[in-house]
């Protein structure tokens, strides 16, 4: 039997047990491990340690001993700000890589429980051009097939969100020019119902981005 399906049907065994919910009974049944993995937690060990001062292993040591796996995302974001001095931005940070490398939350899940993914892409091209060719229904129907976006809101050569086909899930993209004629553009997908969407997502959006490009190609 592989680890991962006993821990399983120890998890399953004290559900039945204890009436808890999966992942609550999962975080009693996995021992929390300190091992660090950059692809999960978010940032680079060096990032955090030069922007909190400690690096991840000493984070999630601390925030285990503090029993932050039985707190909500609030709390213990704002235990390491009001006891630790951590700015908002990356206590938000640590406590997203503490649920994840715990599995009270899923990579690309957000707050709410929904999952989002972005992809970026360089161009050639002028900040101007490139945000034309976003804001222009005819523009972007070059490129995209009609109906997949829905202006919601655009601050001029800056950003653009989106309704998606009908409006279940959101997209947002900004506009970071490099220079007179380069521009990066990130594309993010919101709401997405669940983890399975991401990859799509990701592989859909990273396409059309390359059809954009051909479309712009002088």
């Amino acid at each position: 039997m592989t680890r991962d399906k006993a821990q399983k049907q120890a998890t399953r065994a004290r559900m039945a047990k204890t009436g808890e919910r999966y992942t609550a009974a999962r975080r009693h049944v996995v021992k929390p491990r300190d091992e660090v993995r950059v692809e999960l937690l978010g940032q680079t060990d060096e990032n955090l340690r030069a922007n909190t001062g400690k690096g991840w292993r000493e984070w999630l040591r601390i925030l285990d001993s503090w029993g932050a796996g039985e707190r909500k995302h609030g709390e213990t974001a704002g235990h390491l700000m009001e006891e630790y001095g951590v700015p908002g931005w990356w206590a938000q940070a640590i406590t997203i890589g503490y649920e994840r490398s715990r599995g009270l939350r899923a990579k690309y899940q957000t707050l709410a429980g929904t999952f989002q993914v972005s992809t970026s892409k360089t161009f050639p091209i002028g900040v101007g051009t490139l945000f034309k060719a976003f804001a222009e229904g005819r523009q972007r129907n070059r490129w995209l097939e009609p109906g997949t976006l829905s202006v919601r809101k655009s601050l001029k050569h800056k950003s653009i969100r989106f309704d998606y086909r009908d409006g279940a899930s959101r997209v947002v993209v900004w506009f970071d020019p490099k220079g007179r004629n380069k521009t990066t553009v990130t594309v993010q997908h919101e709401k997405l119902p669940d983890a399975g969407s991401v990859e799509e997502m990701r592989a859909m959006w990273k396409e059309h981005l390359k059809r954009l490009a051909k479309e712009l190609r002088p």
